[in-house]
């Protein structure tokens, strides 16, 4: 079996310019000479740190191309790049940290501080001839570029004295010595000279780069041992990579798990790792591919079974997932997860009584699993409301369908995501008062639309999907249509009631890889047959005209997600006289990796500094829109000894989060709805930039200067001076915020003119929200605790 071709990253989003998430990549020159050598550099690299893939610069002075065949062997990112000398890597622009080996080196342990170091270029210094010590030019070398300036470039170029015995003509030297505070000294066990270990010293155990010199193996040998065992052959390479234990990268383990050795009995946990790999990629027929020969006629591998379900009903082929999914039941180790699995794929099909009846048995097998629990409560039936005393008037009878709207959303319930909670409220209130389900007829957007379904969305009076991130190939993917809605374009086709997409993002992380073409056929069967297809953000806009062919792209417009323009939907709103003297903080944690990259630990620290300065000025407490979210102050306490009271918004209705994000001063938060719900309360944001979609509102609002990436080098410093500016000129902040508004709420005012003509709904009075009496509201006004 083949590796699949764009497993390179040619399928992954890249929104780094967007979302501000650096480049990094290793880097050594090479000639045709010193081939062997950067052979059993990669080698060194990919064994000691099989977790970590980032490009492989390979520097060399006009090489064929098929000279980097046996280096693309051993890496799946090595990046040719022609030059002059090592030292034109400083000219490496593409990258915005390089982590550059010198010539001879062997990696013995893991590298990722230096990944982690943010400034300056990191180096060794060593000693020199003279007895100072001075950073070689065939050092170790960690380069940030945003502080190579042309004066440095400059004075690099300065050829010096020829024959410098500073490894070089001391040239990286003397440009250091020119730029005070550029050098970032590095720990000497990221390049330990060889030379030290003379009389066959052993090799420190905490070295993590060995570099050699001009030294013979006659009073080496444990250095030239410890370089040795990187003296591989291809095979057993591959073989010794297959056989670590711990995590791998995805790409480097299909890399080298890929082709399978024909003739041989691939270890079965390993082609289930491959597997999963290709899950967590989208390429799940090939993980269906792999797990089907794996577990022929074999009962006894349960946790291979289980992945062979998911991906199944990842392909919508759920009656062969729940088979697969029961076989994972056996093993007391998996049967709580399986059971999980079985409830989420018959709560898909509309079995809610098998659903039920799955989490119950999960919660047989484990009491504790929290995925059953929830299952098991959203499942099950509710209970007859308890007649109350003296009310003899009769419940309102709901609405014939035909008066209904059907709604199809992501409805969050028990301690889920907060956003998901307020969203499909809000997008509600923008066509009829009553948002309750006499009015309105809810379908979840992940339950498949059978026949059945499809006769109760064209009985309704129109169809509204959104809003939300629903553009996104993973949480509950389908094959149906690539993205959330769990919908076949045959099915979609026979929507006859009339449709409208309302406030949808495109809402693929920076880095994620899925595959284009189902949800691009999906997407132009539902443009052609939408009524109106509005997009939350103008960067969706675009990214999704992008997959349509040219007749269709002119039909995605603009509409701003609701939450944003929460102040002119709610008919009772008036805002707050005074406020709160508090700052809320949120932070987002899933796919972690794609938002902090190796930049969490510098993230955490610069965060601490801007909680610790805007806590001088206001209270700081934590704003957690779901359970997860509360990672950060758990981290934050462990590693800084900062602690912060967390407000649990997954656990408040909407109109208490509402009253929350109102009457604070100020919301510094990472979730785009963390950002949306509050300016819709017309309370100011910064937005801690993770993901495109942050970026793009800010843009749409034209304040980018709203939000600070994650991995900006001073996020502390420039959180910490926004925050404060806000602070002292609250009263402006507040009235910028409006000022915004009101462009979303033209554009959505607009929009739901023309909809409601498609609905044929009655227009709403015009109103404008206004400020909260001296006495308050709903009991939200509390006494101004700033100080004087």
């Amino acid at each position: 079996m083949n590796a699949p071709a764009d497993s390179a990253a040619a399928d992954a989003d890249d929104r780094r310019a967007v979302t501000g998430k650096r480049r990094i990549a290793f880097a050594a020159s090479t000639d045709e000479d010193r081939m062997p050598g950067l052979l059993l550099l990669l080698r060194s690299l990919v064994l000691t740190n099989p977790a970590v893939c980032e490009d492989f610069l390979v520097l060399h002075p006009g090489l064929p191309d098929t000279a980097f065949d046996a280096a693309r062997r051993l890496h799946p990112r090595i990046v040719p790049y022609e030059a002059a000398d090592r030292l034109d890597v400083f000219r490496a622009d593409a990258y915005d940290t390089v982590v550059a080996f010198g010539p001879g080196t062997v990696v013995l342990g893991p590298l990722l501080p230096l990944l982690q170091l943010r400034t300056g270029v990191g180096a060794v210094p060593q000693p020199g001839p003279d007895g100072r010590r001075t950073v070689r030019d065939d050092g170790l070398l960690v380069i940030q570029r945003q502080d190579i300036d042309g004066t440095f470039l400059t004075g690099l170029a300065d050829p010096g004295r020829s024959g410098d015995a500073h490894g070089g003509d001391g040239r990286v030297d003397r440009a250091l010595g020119r730029a005070p505070g550029l050098l970032t000294p590095v720990d000497s066990r990221y390049d330990f000279l060889v030379g030290r270990l003379y009389d066959d010293t052993p090799v420190p155990d905490s070295t993590a780069v060995l570099r050699f010199t001009d030294t013979d193996r006659a009073g080496y040998a444990p250095a030239y041992e410890a370089r040795d065992r990187y003296e591989l052959d291809d095979e057993a390479f591959r073989a010794a990579y297959c056989a670590l234990s711990g995590p791998k990268h995805p790409e480097l383990l299909l890399h080298h798990a890929l082709p399978f050795p024909a003739g041989e009995n691939t270890p079965v946990e390993l082609v289930r790792q491959v597997a999963d790999v290709h899950r967590q990629q989208g390429r799940y027929e090939e993980a269906v591919t792999l797990l089907t020969a794996a577990v022929d006629d074999r009962p006894d591998l349960p946790r291979c079974h289980e992945t062979l379900g998911i991906c199944l009903m990842a392909l919508s082929r759920y009656e062969e997932a729940e088979a697969h999914l029961l076989l994972a039941t056996v093993s007391p180790d998996f049967a709580a997860r399986a059971y999980g699995q079985l409830a989420r794929l018959a709560w898909l099909l509309g079995r809610t009584r098998d659903a039920h009846g799955y989490a119950r048995d999960g919660l047989d097998s484990d009491p504790t699993d929290a995925n059953c629990r929830a299952w098991y409560v959203r499942t099950r039936e509710p209970r007859p409301p308890i007649p109350v005393a003296g009310e003899d008037a009769p419940a309102a009878p709901d609405a014939a369908p035909a008066e209904q709207l059907a709604h199809v959303a992501l409805f969050a319930d028990g301690q889920e995501n907060a956003g998901d909670k307020v969203l499909p409220e809000a997008v509600r209130m923008c066509f009829d008062a009553d948002t309750g389900p006499r009015r309105w007829h809810q379908q979840s957007v992940h339950r498949l639309v059978d026949e059945p379904v499809l006769e109760e969305l064209n009985a309704r009076r129109g169809v509204i999907v959104g809003g939300g991130g629903l553009f996104l190939p993973d949480t509950a993917p389908n094959s149906n249509s690539g993205w959330q809605w769990n919908i076949a374009d045959d099915v979609l086709g026979r929507i006859t009631a009339p449709l409208a997409v309302f406030a949808v993002g495109y809402n693929v992380f920076d880095g994620q890889r899925y595959r284009r073409d189902r949800f691009a056929a999906s997407l132009r069967v539902l443009v052609e047959r939408s009524a109106f297809f509005g997009l939350r953000n103008q960067g969706s806009v675009a990214r999704v005209r992008e997959l349509l062919p040219d007749d269709l792209r002119d039909r995605v417009c603009y509409q701003p997600c609701p939450t944003t323009v929460a102040r002119h939907l709610d008919p009772d709103w008036t805002d707050p006289v005074r406020r709160d003297d508090t700052v809320l903080v949120n932070c987002a944690y899933d796919r972690a990796n794609l938002r902090f990259g190796h930049d969490y630990g510098h993230f955490l620290a610069e965060m601490n500094a801007a909680v610790r300065a805007i806590g001088e000025r206001a209270e700081v407490r934590y704003a957690a829109h779901m359970p997860a979210d509360e990672k950060f102050v758990h981290d934050l306490r462990r590693e800084h000894g900062t602690s912060l009271p967390v407000e649990p918004l997954y656990l408040r209705s909407n109109e208490q989060i509402r009253d929350l994000y109102r009457r604070t001063r100020l919301v510094i938060g990472m979730r785009g709805h963390a950002g949306m719900i509050p300016f819709g309360c017309g309370t100011p944001v910064i937005s801690l930039v993770s993901h495109p979609k942050l970026a793009y509102f800010l843009t749409d609002i034209e304040r980018p200067e709203w939000g600070v990436s994650v991995h900006d080098r001073a996020l502390g410093a420039r959180l910490a001076e926004r925050a404060t500016a806000v602070l002292e000129d609250h009263r402006a902040a507040v009235a910028d915020v409006h000022g915004r508004q009101e462009h979303l709420w033209s554009v959505t005012r607009d929009n739901l003119t023309g909809l409601r003509e498609v609905f044929g709904l009655p227009l709403p009075a015009p109103r404008i929200p206004g400020p909260r009496s001296a006495e308050g509201a709903r009991g939200l006004h509390l006494p101004d605790t700033r100080t004087k």
